[in-house]
């Protein structure tokens, strides 16, 4: 009998690391019994300060497009100026909503397969609202003080925890760090006994 594994990610919408991650993770949660805690953060949190940041864009570019190539993923960066911030407030609604999974993927489709910026209201409204989320609440959601609130919450036990970057994964006293190690979530969550039958 599988056990059911309480499972923390930290995820900043910005991070096109996370964009890479967000389809198969879910479909590897998909195949274990695993109590997901949803840590959303927004800003820069989690990510490299703006000044190291335009140091490392040029190779990070280059990185994710050869994963992104590897995934067969398409990949059209946003504009610089993009703020995640609400995409990380909307998602708490989202998962309040039973619709956390459809709503990561539309959103880090938008931003980075389409190029879009989703810290455009406008723009993050309508993939919320082709998800199944009411127009209104979301509008009122991404702009809730206790949910922008909790994004800082949440990058405060991020760090507590041990987290560097984004996206990254927590099991108990395993941390795993970067869309890259989704194989070894798998094989911990595999040795821990939480395959489902």
């Amino acid at each position: 009998m599988s056990d059911t594994i309480d499972l923390r990610l930290y995820f900043n919408f910005r991070s096109p690391y996370c964009y890479l991650a967000s389809e198969r993770m879910f479909e590897l949660f998909d195949q274990y019994q695993v109590n997901l805690h949803w840590r959303p953060l927004g800003g820069w949190h989690g990510r490299s300060d703006p000044d190291r940041a335009k140091v490392k864009m040029p190779i990070a570019r280059q990185d994710v497009a050869r994963w992104a190539h590897r995934f067969g993923m398409p990949l059209t960066p946003p504009p610089k100026s993009t703020d995640p911030t609400r995409a990380g407030a909307g998602s708490l609604l989202a998962e309040k909503e039973g619709l956390l999974k459809p709503y990561v993927v539309a959103v880090m489709r938008a931003e980075w397969a389409d190029g879009l910026d989703i810290g455009d209201a406008a723009v993050l409204s309508s993939v919320a609202e082709s998800v199944g989320l009411d127009r209104e609440a979301f509008a009122r959601a991404v702009d809730d003080p206790e949910l922008l609130t909790q994004l800082d919450r949440n990058w405060q036990e991020a760090q507590e925890k041990g987290a560097l970057g984004v996206p990254t994964f927590v099991i108990g006293d395993q941390i795993f760090w970067g869309q890259d190690r989704l194989d070894f979530v798998g094989e911990h969550l595999q040795d821990l006994g939480a395959a489902r039958q």
